[in-house]
């Protein structure tokens, strides 16, 4: 995979305005999970006889299970049904998450900051609500006001479902909020869903825009004590 490009240096982008609400990606952009999601799939389509290079895993960066094993069986991927993909990456990532996760530089300063600021945050993921459950405990619950999982809304991510389903349970607009992603999946939700957004990639694909800002990691981002 290549580098991803140096968008800012550290500590050098202005705080951002402070949004009506803080809607959190997971894996990849508050937890070290995306890539261990990365390796899930990767390994299960070696046992598939299926290459596992990294175009052939771009697609699924940022995809719930059950757009995983779709499109293992759409792409000719896998011989298994679907319903057999997904128990199987299920069971595999879940081991992986449960095992334990480091938590990304400046993630928790970042959601520390908006509770100070009183600004309510919610976890909006891919990632199935058991999975997300573990992750929870390991932030803290206290950081979160709501959280949303895969399965959850009608649509999942690309889709704005999600995103406007966080944005409606704090009672805020979802143009107000700032959303935080890793991945080009979740940026097209929150996008779609009218939100700021705060991208620290994890893999290549979300370009800069009038509503996105991009840093190379959390520990470069800030809330400023005004609002929009």
């Amino acid at each position: 995979m290549p580098p991803l490009p140096q968008h800012a240096q550290h500590n050098q982008l202005p705080p951002l305005p402070r949004p009506a609400a803080l809607l959190c990606d997971m894996d990849g952009t508050l937890v070290d999970t995306e890539h261990a999601w990365l390796d899930t799939v990767a390994g299960f389509l070696r046992t598939q006889g299926s290459p596992a290079d990294a175009g052939t895993l771009a697609p699924f960066a940022g995809a719930a299970l059950s757009d995983a094993a779709d499109r293992l069986v759409r792409d000719g991927l896998t011989a298994l049904s679907p319903a057999q993909a997904l128990a199987r990456l299920d069971r595999e990532f879940t081991a992986r998450v449960a095992a334990g996760v480091a938590v990304q530089p400046g993630a928790l300063r970042l959601l520390d900051r908006a509770r100070a600021l009183g600004v309510p945050t919610a976890l909006v993921t891919a990632s199935e609500r058991h999975v997300a459950d573990l992750v929870l405990d390991t932030l803290g619950r206290h950081r979160f006001d709501t959280s949303v999982a895969s399965g959850e809304t009608e649509r999942g991510k690309p889709h704005p479902d999600p995103y406007l389903a966080a944005a409606a349970a704090l009672g805020v607009a979802a143009p107000d909020c700032l959303a935080v992603e890793d991945t080009p999946t979740g940026a097209a939700a929150a996008l779609a869903a009218g939100c700021r957004l705060l991208a620290v990639p994890s893999v290549p694909g979300i370009e800069p825009g009038p509503r996105t800002v991009l840093v190379n990691s959390l520990t470069e981002a800030d809330l400023a004590d005004t609002a929009v």
